[in-house]
């Protein structure tokens, strides 16, 4: 009987870079090619999937930064309407708990597009948002484990420093394949054939960057891109605590091994603002879940004695991945 939850926990991650990947997907779970295609068209166009594609690791291209504004109840609609707008914008959220309620991340190729994204959003809304670039990543895995009771392997690793530069040099090639990979792979028998006639690379030559990018890290995963709410996951708090600087590194590493913690990093205070530079997020499949696993922060060694705060989502105003394909011509 075919299992809908297994087929989404193998196809989140390690999508075959194959000239013929779904085919190869359906055989390692003994199903066609045309019911791969088919499940994937119905959940795309359903939108329970944003996209068969690349996550690539924070700033190894590009940058970007969470940032947030303090937005009256009345204007709430209008002002995260105009964030959204901005084709810079991923993720934008309403959140309680806070004078500082709607969050948004935005990314550009280099940090003087970037200021000009949050210069032109501070001048149409009348407030500078507050800039939270990431300093240092403990662990971040948008992969949702499907299977209840269980919540997925973690990859053990100690903290990354996050550069504002790529790590490596790209190309206009390379930026050209990224710009392509934005809206997902097409739902075709030969999807990187499609994808180099976006961006003019050869199907082969698009495997090996591919291969290349998630070897070294730059790619953090590639396959399914889930909207985790279509899934279960319909609740999900930020946390941020102000932890003394000689300790947060070691507090953050062990804060990112709580289960239902999705992401867990620091970022820098702004003061007298933002004193916190601590951030969790935790998705959980119900208030319960989402409330056990904050009272576990209060185990976690160092964190019981600071002062945090609880952000939840009560809104969603856009979802999706961080596209630089807006910025191109300015390269």
């Amino acid at each position: 009987m075919f299992d809908e939850l297994q087929f989404y926990n193998h196809i989140q991650r390690d999508f075959p870079l194959e000239l013929r990947p779904y085919f190869c997907a359906a055989e390692a779970l003994g199903m066609s090619e045309r019911m791969v295609l088919s499940l994937l068209a119905r959940d795309l166009g359903a939108g329970r999937i944003s996209r068969i594609g690349a996550v690539f690791a924070p700033n190894t291209i590009g940058v970007s930064t969470l940032a947030a504004l303090a937005v009256p109840s009345a204007r709430m609609d209008r002002v995260a309407g105009r964030v959204s707008a901005d084709p810079a914008v991923s993720h934008n959220y309403a959140r309680d708990g806070h004078h500082y309620n709607l969050w948004f991340v935005a990314g550009a190729r280099d940090r003087p597009q970037l200021d000009a994204v949050l210069d032109d959003i501070a001048y149409d809304v009348g407030q500078a948002p507050l800039d939270l670039p990431l300093e240092r990543e403990y662990h971040i895995d948008l992969g949702f484990p499907l299977s209840r009771g269980r919540h997925g392997a973690r990859e053990a690793r100690g903290p990354r420093e996050t550069c504002t530069q790529p790590a490596q040099a790209l190309s206009h090639a390379d930026w050209r394949l990224i710009a392509a990979l934005e809206a997902g792979l097409p739902l075709t028998p030969f999807p990187y054939h499609a994808l180099a006639r976006r961006c003019g690379i050869s199907p082969t030559e698009i495997l090996c960057r591919l291969a290349q990018w998630r070897n070294t890290g730059i790619i953090r995963r590639f396959g399914a891109i889930l909207h985790h709410r279509k899934f279960g996951y319909a609740h999900n708090a930020m946390c941020v605590w102000n932890v003394p600087d000689a300790r947060v590194d070691a507090i953050g590493m062990r804060l990112a091994h709580v289960p239902h913690v999705t992401l867990c990093y620091r970022r820098p205070r702004r003061l007298p603002d933002w004193p916190y530079n601590l951030f969790a997020m935790v998705h959980a499949r119900s208030q319960a879940e989402l409330q056990a696993t904050l009272a576990r922060f209060n185990a976690v060694g160092g964190l019981a004695a600071v002062p945090r705060a609880v952000l939840p989502a009560s809104r969603c105003f856009k979802q999706r991945g961080t596209r630089y394909s807006c910025t191109l011509a300015a390269a």
